[in-house]
């Protein structure tokens, strides 16, 4: 296991040079920016994802959770990484998949995985900007009779987010890395 310092830095070179890009975008929530984080380019990279989980099960065991999701389709790699990692350092956690919608056939959920009923969760993602994704995850998890409890993001834009996310879905948001906070 690897130090968390040593980790962060890492994550945070990572993401300059892999994930961040400058020009002119539309986000998810609609807004233009001068500057994008294309975080799978860090989360389906080996490394990338491989110090993005480690970073999130030392999180989870500190807060003592035992399962991780998010909204498909930026949290899918961190939680199946997560998931693997936590194996890998001896403190086993499930993982889910919120769907976008409910599944129109067979068993019409909107959460994919196992995870019983009433566990305190951890919902996920890859980027925050607005917060609308993760408390998305947060209202599908909760009508799915789960108790989210924190969320994590790699990256959080600083832009109001993670105040939404504690206002409207309840939970407070801890980013891996802030913006403010790279090396840019």
């Amino acid at each position: 296991m690897t130090d968390s310092n040593t980790l962060l830095d890492r994550l945070s070179r990572l993401l300059v040079e892999k994930a961040y890009l400058r020009g002119d975008f539309i986000l998810t929530s609609g807004k233009h920016s001068d500057h994008y984080f294309d975080c799978k380019r860090v989360t389906l990279d080996a490394e990338g994802l491989s110090v993005a989980s480690e970073l999130l099960v030392k999180k989870l065991r500190a807060a003592d959770i035992r399962a991780i999701g998010g909204l498909a389709i930026g949290a899918d790699p961190i939680v199946a990484g997560t998931v693997v990692a936590s194996w890998r350092m001896e403190y086993p956690v499930q993982g889910f998949i919120v769907r976008k919608e409910p599944k129109k056939h067979g068993t019409s959920k909107w959460i994919e995985g196992s995870v019983d009923a009433g566990a305190r969760v951890a919902i996920v993602d890859d980027v925050v900007t607005s917060g609308g994704s993760i408390i998305k995850a947060i209202e599908s998890a909760r009508a799915e009779g789960l108790d989210p409890v924190v969320a994590y993001t790699i990256v959080d834009r600083e832009e109001g987010g993670a105040e939404k996310i504690e206002q409207e879905g309840g939970v407070p948001l801890e980013a891996l890395v802030r913006y403010s906070e790279l090396p840019i």
